[in-house]
């Protein structure tokens, strides 16, 4: 991948639909998606197909109706998780992504697992490889990745991209960073990470602090992600996500400064925006 493209991760039909009074149904989120790809989006994140039969439905449902855009499913990092993904996405009519996730932070790790950090260590790589076997592209997070002890992360990560993850995602969970902290972070993970180079670097941020739009270019001009997690509107749980259009129009009115290109066809962000507040 050359270095000045960077990727658009669209989650609005999974991390946007989980903002308050913004469930869709299955027709709405196919209008979207439809939508989505005719925008020239790079990734996008359908569902959560274990989450619901109805979930599972509706990524299946567009993996099998969109053709330019990887389509992804997200999956706790545990097989039963994954199957149901791989089920979903399989029978794709174009490029599909397993992604999966599991919380690095001491809190989510004591507190939501139950489970200690090698247990963890363990859980993240098999979920992966058993992932890998089924699929070429796949996606970790280390959930609550902003708030984790850097040591312990930077194993996690280099154990997954060596199972095979060809993208390493970094969640800001809970909209805790702040830019010039939050890119020189991105840019110490990859700079201690040996095989850090054999995956693409990714962020995904919220916006409690009003600063996801911020955080996110800030990891990629200080350090180095080429992806970003996105969704129309900002749409998302508590105050939101990173903002795809916001995010878009950056790069593209300060190329002078980011000297990035995204594929996004412009033209699309009104018609899109209005068809999610709908």
């Amino acid at each position: 991948m050359s270095s000045d493209k960077l990727i658009i991760f669209d989650t609005t039909l999974r991390d946007g639909e989980q903002s308050p009074g913004a469930s869709m149904t299955k027709d709405e989120k196919l209008r979207i998606a439809r939508q989505l790809e005719r925008m020239k989006v790079d990734v996008i994140e359908a569902g959560f197909p274990a989450s619901s039969n109805g979930d599972f439905e509706a990524v299946k449902a567009i993996a099998g109706m969109i053709r330019e855009s990887t389509i992804a499913g997200l999956c706790r990092a545990n097989d039963k998780d994954i199957q149901r993904g791989i089920d979903a996405l399989k029978g794709a009519k174009g490029n599909w992504r397993i992604h999966t996730f599991i919380a690095t932070s001491a809190l989510h790790m004591e507190q939501e697992l139950r489970m200690s950090p090698e247990q963890v260590l363990e859980q993240a790589k098999l979920s992966v490889r058993f992932a890998k076997s089924a699929c070429p592209d796949v996606e970790f997070s280390p959930e609550d990745g902003s708030r984790s002890d850097p040591d312990f992360l930077c194993r996690v990560l280099e154990a997954v991209i060596k199972e095979g993850a060809t993208t390493i995602n970094i969640p800001d969970t809970v909209g805790y960073a702040v830019p010039q902290q939050f890119g020189e972070f991105i840019k110490s993970l990859r700079t201690r990470i040996a095989n850090s180079d054999k995956a693409v670097w990714s962020v995904h941020c919220h916006n409690d602090l009003g600063m996801a739009v911020a955080n996110s270019l800030a990891a990629v001009m200080i350090g180095g992600a080429r992806q970003i997690e996105c969704t129309i509107n900002g749409l998302g749980e508590r105050a939101g996500n990173t903002s795809l259009e916001e995010v878009v129009m950056a790069l593209r009115t300060r190329k002078d400064f980011f000297a990035l290109n995204t594929k996004i066809d412009t033209t699309h962000i009104v018609p899109i925006s209005r068809l999610v507040s709908q």
